[in-house]
């Protein structure tokens, strides 16, 4: 009953993340879709926003080789994929595709929504939380802050289960302690409906309804008002032990509802000055942090740079929904515009900082570094357009030149970096060993993994052009020429 009901809760939740996909892609039957590897690159890509390495075709080789595309993918955003191997997806064992599908749900819908939950209070500011500020409403906004840091050192499941817990809490007897029995008489569902959208449902009627009627009466109106694609049926909750990573993909859909709903003006402004001050902290923290470490070794203000990296990366997790708003420059108010420029500032400060510091790299270190730029560049470049197939056929020979040039250097940057002494004179390290794993990873995980299918790829975009060459030729000659003359004048052209 557990593997039925995740598998069609789980193909159901696919389907309306590929039906953003272009094309649309529609999962039938999840064991033996999944086996081609597109089904898991087309999702991934939808998921992250990045473009991702495939084979076009269909066979054997093809498919295995995407398959390991997307572990791959999915290893290099540190997740543990547990007895997960290509052979198993292959073959469509239940338990390994259902344990891989709830691993990408996990990852890319649970967590990345329960990041953006300590955005729900206001969080004061990392300069005005050290003034000391005895007023009722300081007070308050200590409490929440001291909220916000408990709530982080949860996990993401109870980090939903808590927000969950106060949709419900405004609706008295409704309570949720699990995502598993909790939600079996349907209460909960409609409780949070309720509150995010008032009017839609009759709680008091509800508790006089049997739980299937309730559970009947959420999905629908989820469906239907909130546009939350039905992914569970009133049987697969309904029953003594529900399965709870179903209900937990279901409830991340009403967060992530919670999530598109349009903010007051008021609360808008107030996260950009919470945002701009964090940001102004952040520029002076950069600034003083260069010239103190102005005459340290390389090893050390790289250590720095780690360090800082670090804390602000943590610290801007609660400021990312009003950072990265999708909102085009006309929409935004002038001080939107502002804190985007005082973003951009403070980034561009800490890349032409990591910059400096790949280019003091002590040799051969440097030039590896830039060769791994010089690889991961190309690889980024989006491919030439096929609308002009002569232009076109000039351009992928060209990159596969420079390619093919910058890949014949990979075996002697292998070995220097493999056979690399990590020490100076007073067998001190010269180099953070975090960043000489880095380079190996960027090496073998970005690089040489990657190799055959990038070759390939722009194999395929050459003939591509070709046949598109020759087609439109084929086109403009298809017609009587006559003469013998002037058909072996169009030959001799071609």
């Amino acid at each position: 009953q557990r593997e039925f009901t995740q598998k069609k809760t789980f193909t159901s939740w696919i389907n309306s993340i590929l039906a953003k996909h272009t094309p649309p892609y529609v999962v039938s039957d999840l064991y033996t879709d999944i086996k081609q590897g597109h089904l898991l690159l087309d999702l991934l890509e939808v998921l992250s926003g990045q473009h991702l390495p495939r084979e076009k075709g269909f066979n054997t080789f093809q498919c295995r080789s995407n398959i390991e595309n997307a572990l791959t993918f999915l290893k290099s955003r540190s997740l543990k994929l547990i007895n997960i191997h290509v052979a198993d997806i292959i073959e469509g064992k239940p338990s390994i595709v259902l344990g891989l599908i709830w691993t990408i749900i996990f990852h890319f819908h649970i967590e990345e929504l329960a990041r953006t939950l300590a955005c729900a209070y206001n969080q004061p500011s990392p300069d005005r939380s050290s003034a000391v500020d005895s007023s009722p409403k300081a007070s308050r906004s200590a409490k929440k802050s001291a909220k916000i840091k408990e709530r982080w050192k949860m996990s993401a499941t109870k980090a939903l289960l808590l927000w969950a817990k106060e949709q419900c809490s405004l609706h008295g007897s409704v309570s949720v302690t699990d995502f598993k029995s909790s939600w079996r008489s349907g209460l909960a569902f409609l409780a949070i409906i309720q509150t995010l959208r008032p009017g839609l449902v009759d709680l008091e009627k509800a508790k006089a309804r049997s739980n299937k009627e309730n559970l009947k009466e959420a999905f629908r109106i989820a469906e239907l008002e909130l546009n939350i694609p039905r992914l569970l049926e009133p049987e697969d909750v309904d029953i003594v032990n529900p399965d709870e990573k179903s209900i937990m993909t279901y409830v991340a859909q009403f967060l992530q509802y919670s999530k598109n709903l349009p903010e007051s003006e008021e609360d808008m402004q107030e996260k950009v000055r919470e945002a701009m001050d964090w940001l102004a902290a952040q520029e002076k923290k950069l600034a003083k942090l260069l010239v103190e470490t102005e005459n340290e070794t390389y090893y050390q203000k790289y250590k720095e740079m780690m360090s800082f990296m670090e804390t602000f990366n943590q610290e801007k997790i609660p400021f990312l929904p009003v950072l990265s708003s999708k909102r085009g420059e006309a929409e935004l108010s002038e001080g939107q515009q502002q804190m985007r420029e005082e973003w951009d500032k403070v980034i561009s400060q800490i890349t032409k900082w990591k910059a400096k510091l790949d280019q003091m790299l002590p040799s051969p270190l440097d030039s590896i570094e830039a060769w791994l730029q010089e690889v991961e560049r190309l690889q980024a470049e989006d491919l030439p357009d096929l609308q002009d197939p002569f232009k076109a056929m000039s351009v992928f020979r060209e990159i596969i030149v420079i390619f093919k040039g910058l890949m014949d250097c990979f075996d002697s940057h292998l070995d220097t970096l493999q056979s690399f002494k990590n020490e100076d004179e007073k067998n001190m390290p010269l180099v953070l060993p975090e960043k000489l794993e880095e380079m190996k990873r960027r090496l073998f995980s970005n690089i040489r993994s990657t190799n055959p299918s990038t070759f390939l790829e722009y194999h395929y975009g050459l003939c591509s052009a070709i046949t598109n060459e020759v087609k439109l030729k084929l086109n403009i000659w298809d017609m009587k020429y006559g003469a013998k003359e002037s058909v072996e004048s169009v030959l001799e052209n071609w």
